[in-house]
């Protein structure tokens, strides 16, 4: 198994980088959200990977975060959901936004995203949601007030909870600030 990768960034597009470690160049296939953080060519980089063994292909998914990686992993998990739709979903939603999707129930947002169809998403929600609720239990969804204040606002329950989970968490902001940041996340082009 291939725990990781570090080197210099060859190259990369859309949905892979290639690194070169030590003269042999490795692509991996990764989610835009790694994409976007890696840097420029002739960077160093480390990723985590994934190695997915085929009958008739290999392929590597490099991942910027143990924690993308993880949830990468419970993704294909799911049946019916591969490694296209898996990056499609850590493409589209941080990390915290798709565990909270799915913890909650949310399968209009995770239909949104193209590739996920309903029974996807009702299957992403039956089989996952346990997980994401035991690793959460006991603990409150930091901006349910706000979630809450943008659907007495008129948003969609999925747009309310998209909104309020890109918000930080932080003693330091009043509701009236965090429904101020929470809708010019609206105002964001995606």
């Amino acid at each position: 198994m291939i725990a990781g990768i570090e080197g210099k960034i060859k190259s990369f597009g859309d949905e892979w980088v290639i690194i070169d470690v030590g003269g042999i160049s490795f692509r991996l296939q990764a989610p835009t959200s790694t994409l976007s953080v890696l840097g420029a060519p002739g960077d160093r980089v480390h990723l985590h990977t994934y190695l997915q063994v085929r009958e008739d292909n290999l392929t590597l998914y490099g991942f910027f975060s143990v924690e993308e990686m993880r949830l990468f992993e419970l993704l294909i998990g799911v049946s019916g959901v591969g490694p296209k739709v898996a990056l499609a979903l850590l493409s589209a939603l941080r990390p915290e936004q798709l565990t909270q999707a799915i913890a909650t129930g949310n399968e209009d947002l995770l239909n949104s995203i193209s590739g996920v169809g309903k029974k996807t998403a009702a299957r992403l929600v039956l089989e996952l949601r346990g997980k994401f609720e035991q690793a959460e239990a006991g603990i409150p969804y930091p901006h349910e007030d706000v979630r809450a204040a943008l659907i007495s606002l008129g948003y969609s329950a999925a747009e309310a909870t998209s909104a309020s989970a890109a918000l930080p968490i932080s003693a330091d902001l009043t509701l009236e600030d965090k429904i101020k940041l929470a809708l010019k996340n609206f105002a964001q082009p995606s």
